[in-house]
């Protein structure tokens, strides 16, 4: 059988995230500008995820420090430490590439909306041809600040020409350079090196390797995509919006096409990594980042923010916030709980109404269903917590934990001072302060005793009985 165009196994992802982005007026990197809480090069990563490459390099800059640490481990970065140029950037990359001959990829880091069919696509052009080099083109409504594609008389891309640099006639070209290019490692690298400055802004054009490789003789290609939106860049916070709004309009798109109901999509905020089983209701003002899963039949209510949570089937979330937590099929939480930092929620349990967990895990069936903060605690199956009740797991200098056993039954209004254990089907009376172990099947009290004085109200008062 013949080799698969789309194998990426000898294909690694180069993103160029070194500019600056003075137009943004922020001190913050370009690339890490958010949309639908993903940054930008985020959302380029994202993209390679999906295709499934298993090696990226980012070439970073202005701000190197703070990409470095919004990029997870598995991604190597590279520092372009003078702004020399995109061709300057890639050459940045020689050493982090040492004996690679595989294929790149090289994207942009502030162009968030490029679908991996595109670059599907653009790869299966790119191995038919043979080529050396592939870019992807597209035609704008207005191609001004675009590098032009200038074709031979047989229609073969000859050069790409930017506009600063470009004459008249090319200026009336209408396609133009999209700035993803698809190349043989070893054959770029060596065309980079022999590329010079002599324009009108002093720089190295990485798109001077189109005329470089084809003076050598070799294959180069050029794919066109009809979809503008999916290769704009960000350059302005107005673009940011605009980029911001196609990219929640295409992803309310992607879901309801797969079965989910998104009930306001202008409303609703669903991240590149998520992912949403069938059947599932996304209320308006949601929104979803991360890494957040969440199973099919769920209701996700009005202005719900999930980041990095995962959800069982036909679980219920009422204008709740779940960070870095996974809660089980048929549990309902909320509404205005939250659950964070570890929080393990079983199935069929309740969370309630000003419920906080934090770093606890919650056996099947358990609830605790009112204004209560459960934080470093192990809970029980079918265990109740009442009304108030908290567990206090800091004592000034270390985290304790608390375990409440299965099916026991702690009181509204309890304070469980940790390190403590609640046996199995115990009980602690309302009010109470427990900070001692309760024996499985006990009763504890940890309060006060109440006194009454009769009439002594009236007598404060100076009233005769």
């Amino acid at each position: 059988m013949p080799e698969s165009t789309h194998d990426v196994s000898q294909l690694t992802a180069l993103i160029l995230a070194a500019g600056k982005g003075t137009r943004m007026k922020s001190a913050l990197p370009k690339v890490l500008h958010r949309i639908a809480g993903e940054p930008l090069i985020g959302h380029v990563l994202a993209t390679v995820e999906r295709l499934g490459i298993s090696r990226t390099v980012a070439i970073v800059g202005h701000g190197a420090e703070q990409v470095r640490a919004a990029l997870s481990e598995a991604v190597q970065t590279v520092e372009q430490r003078e702004q020399l140029g995109t061709a300057h950037a890639v050459l940045q990359a020689e050493s982090a590439l040492a004996g690679f001959t595989g294929e790149v990829v090289i994207l942009s880091g502030d162009v968030p909306l490029l679908s991996p069919e595109t670059l599907l696509a653009m790869l299966d052009t790119h191995r038919k041809a043979g080529a050396a080099l592939t870019a992807l083109t597209f035609k704008p409504q207005d191609p001004s600040r675009y590098g032009r594609i200038v074709r031979d008389a047989a229609g073969h891309l000859s050069r790409i020409v930017e506009y600063k640099d470009a004459t008249e006639a090319e200026r009336e070209i209408g396609e133009v350079n999209a700035g993803v290019y698809l190349a043989d490692w070893p054959q770029l690298l060596a065309a980079l090196k022999g590329i010079g400055n002599d324009n009108a802004q002093g720089e190295y054009y990485l798109p001077d390797a189109v005329t470089a490789l084809n003076a050598k003789g070799l294959v180069v290609a050029a794919y066109a995509t009809d979809d503008e939106i999916e290769v704009a860049g960000v350059n302005t916070r107005l673009e940011l919006v605009a980029l911001g709004e196609a990219y929640q309009e295409r992803a309310a798109r992607q879901w309801l096409e797969a079965g989910v109901t998104i009930e306001s999509p202008r409303t609703t905020w669903i991240g590149p990594r998520v992912s949403l089983g069938e059947d599932t209701v996304v209320e308006s003002g949601v929104q979803l980042y991360g890494r957040t899963r969440v199973g099919s039949g769920c209701r996700i209510g009005a202005h719900s923010q999930l980041i990095d949570a995962v959800l069982g089937d036909d679980v219920t979330i009422l204008q709740s916030y779940l960070s870095e937590s996974a809660v089980g099929d048929g549990t309902i939480v909320g509404p205005f709980a939250h659950l964070r930092n570890g929080a393990e929620i079983g199935t069929n349990c309740r969370i309630g109404n000003f419920v906080e967990v934090k770093g606890s895990v919650f056996g099947d069936g358990a609830k605790a269903s009112h204004l209560a903060y459960i934080g470093d605690a192990s809970v029980g199956a079918k265990a109740n917590i009442g009304a108030g009740t908290i567990t206090c797991n800091y004592d000034g200098e270390r985290k304790h934990r608390t375990t409440i056993g299965e099916g026991s039954f702690v009181g509204s209004n309890n304070t469980l001072v940790a390190p403590v254990t609640i046996g199995a089907g115990a009980y602690t009376a309302a009010g109470s302060t427990i900070t001692q172990d309760v024996p499985d099947g006990a009763l504890a009290f940890g309060r006060a005793r109440q006194a009454v004085k009769l009439g002594w109200a009236m007598q404060r008062k100076g009233i005769k009985q």
